[in-house]
Formats: structure tokens, sequence, C-alpha cells
């Protein structure tokens, strides 16, 4: 008689001759059949995705993979030019930065989205959230941009994709309030970026709200191992921590003063 176990998981199940994933059969019923965004969708929600969900999640991931050598990416060059030999070392250098200001915004934007989407007038939602983050001189996640100061052509791109693919529901419409309001709320202008468009296309679309921070994470994982293979042909971390060095200036106590 087996033992009974205590805990259980609904995502996998492996056997000695067959491993089982969400009730599938990796080997014949998902490798060659499904692409990746289908088994992560599949693993995270415990079904295979619709059309419309699945190439959400695509454009989403594609949208925010690679954005030239923002903090991650020299993050995680650096970590390799000083641990060659740690490729997952340095993954995971680039990838611990994801937070409410760089790379995991689309989180805190998605319960901005959701939390106005959720009520009856969504405009007036809109411009008490507006009000309520600039009166407590709260961040306003999504907003901005110190590159894309006109408007990032991501989020523009995610934003006409879910129109043109009839996913635009109360979450775009949430966004586009946003974008109306912010002006005359704040007294300047400040374009949607695209980690608020990711979650008004995917909430839309029916990812689950909770993993939002899972879209960046994933995907640029993906852009960093490419800069990783980069680097060991064309070495520039240590040359962004010479560029560092260079660019500062010490003013501490002079030497000899100091306790």
């Amino acid at each position: 008689m087996s033992k009974a176990r205590p805990y259980s998981t609904a995502i996998s199940e492996v056997h000695a001759d067959r491993v089982v994933i969400r009730g599938h059969d990796l080997c014949s019923g998902l490798i060659g059949r499904i692409s990746l965004t289908e088994h992560f969708l599949l693993l995270l929600t415990g079904t295979l995705p619709s059309e419309t969900l699945r190439r959400a999640t695509d454009a989403a991931m594609v949208a925010i993979s690679e954005h030239g050598f923002v903090p991650s990416v020299q993050a995680a060059r650096m970590t390799l030019a000083g641990a060659p030999e740690a490729l997952q070392g340095a993954v995971a250098a680039g990838l611990l930065g994801a937070g409410s200001v760089v790379l995991g915004s689309a989180e805190v934007a998605g319960r901005l989205l959701a939390e106005i989407a959720a009520e009856t007038d969504i405009e007036a939602a809109a411009r008490a959230a507006l009000i309520r983050l600039r009166e407590t001189r709260a961040t306003l996640p999504g907003f901005g941009h110190p590159t894309h100061k006109a408007g990032d052509p991501r989020a523009a791109r995610l934003v006409a994709l879910a129109h043109e693919w009839g996913v635009a529901g109360r979450h775009i419409a949430a966004l586009a309030a946003l974008e109306r309001l912010v002006e005359p709320v704040y007294g300047r202008a400040l374009p949607a970026n695209v980690s608020a468009a990711i979650p008004a296309l995917l909430l839309d679309a029916g990812y689950p709200a909770a993993a939002l921070k899972g879209i960046p994470v994933l995907a640029r994982c993906a852009a960093l191992i490419a800069h990783l293979a980069e680097e060991t042909e064309r070495r520039l971390g240590f040359r962004l921590a010479d560029q560092a060095i260079a660019t500062l200036a010490y003013d501490g106590p002079a030497e000899g003063t100091g306790r």
C-alpha cells in the first residue's frame, strides 16, 4: 500500500516512462505540437490558450524582450565578465532588478488598470486615480519614458493590435482614459509606455493578473541570453565597468583624515 501524500500540485507528474503536464502527455501530446508560449500558458493556467491569448502574450513578450543597454543587460554582461563560467548567474543578475521602476512596472500598472476597469464609470475612476497619485506624489506606473518622450511606439503598437484583434475591452479603455486625463490632472504630457500597454492588452485577453510580472521576466531572459552569447565575442562587460569608474569622482574625506 502506497503512503498517502499530504501535499499536491496540479502542474506536472513525472513517471519512469512518461511526463504528464496539466493532464497532457508531454512527449506524445505537446512536444512538436505546441509553441513555448502555448506551453507557458498551459503551465500557468492549466489549459491550452485560445489563439487570442496566445497572440497577445507573444506580442507582449516580443515588445518587452529587448530595449538596448538597459540596467538588466549591463548587470548581466558585467557579471559574465567576472564569472564567464556562470551563464545562469549572469542571467539571474540581469533579472534581479525587475521591479516597480524598471522591467517589472507592468505588474504595478496592471493593478491600477484593473482597479479602474472594475468601476462602472471608467472616466471618473481614472480621474480619481490620477488625482490620488498626484496628491500623494506616488509614481504613475506605466507612464513616461526617458527615451520615448513623445510616446512609446511599442505601446502604440500593442494598443493598435488589441483593437485589430477585437481584444480591446475595459482595461484598454482604462488606459485610454488615463492617457486623456493625465495632462489635465498633472499639467504636462506623460505618454503611456510599454509597461502600461502590456497589462492593458493581456488582461483584456484573459491573462491572469497575478502573473503579469512573469511576462517581462520571461521575455527579458531571452534577450539576456543573446547579450551574453555576444559578450563572449564582444567583451563589453569590463568596458561598462571601466566607463563607470571613469565618470565617478571621489568626494569623501581627504586621505589621512578618515577615522
